[in-house]
């Protein structure tokens, strides 16, 4: 599905947070945005989840309306039905087990559960020897891959990824991006990340950054 985001702005307290962006995201394209911390670009992510409206301009999902300023279009359901998130604090359900997890998130984005390909996604990324453990008995890499396992089992059409290296080494910043990759192509998802790291650049050919609510280059 193609993303189509056009000349949002967005303020908080009379502060210009975003300023005329526009991009679009083909159907299965990888992109990355980068930028420094306080360029807007969680602000953005979260406009584009429909989580937060513009001030100005759009984003469109299929020709879909998804955010606007009014608030019109169907923004939670085409967020529920083709859009995964990975957030930067990773927000695994801490009460659930990782196959709990991955359970919950497939029954509220599809209404139901598919055990078969919570078991293949767990094992494809090294988990399922660590399907019943909680968030708090995993080690950094293993919730890191738990919370990827998590957004690609209901298969969305779009994959964002809120600085998903951080707080990573080099040797497994490199792991995370190639595994995001490597899974959205196999999904057939288009695949945003949006960034800080620079180390990531070298993975992915087409990148945008944005600086101080703006897209420069």
């Amino acid at each position: 599905m193609r993303l189509e985001v056009s000349r949002l702005g967005k303020a908080y307290a009379g502060r210009p947070v975003l300023d005329d962006v526009s991009f679009t995201l083909d159907a299965g394209e990888r992109l990355l945005l980068l930028g420094p911390s306080g360029s807007g670009k969680s602000t953005l992510l979260n406009i584009i989840c429909a989580l937060a409206r513009p001030d100005r301009g759009e984003v469109r999902l299929g020709g879909e309306l998804l955010a606007a300023p009014s608030g019109a279009g169907r923004g939670d359901a085409l967020r529920r039905a083709h859009i995964a998130i990975i957030f930067q604090g990773l927000r695994l359900v801490s009460a659930l087990s990782v196959w709990g997890n991955l359970a919950l998130a497939q029954r509220l984005q599809t209404g139901r559960s598919d055990p078969g390909a919570i078991a293949v996604l767990l094992e494809r990324l090294g988990l399922g020897h660590r399907a019943d453990a909680r968030p708090h008995e995993l080690s950094q890499g293993e919730a890191q891959r738990a919370a990827i396992a998590r957004a690609l089992v209901v298969r969305p059409q779009l994959l964002i990824a809120d600085e998903p290296t951080s707080a990573l080494d080099h040797a497994n910043a490199k792991v995370v991006a190639e595994l995001l990759d490597e899974l959205a192509r196999e999904a057939g998802a288009s695949l945003l990340i949006a960034t800080h790291d620079d180390r990531l650049a070298e993975h992915f050919p087409r990148r945008l950054l944005l600086e101080q609510g703006r897209i420069v280059a």
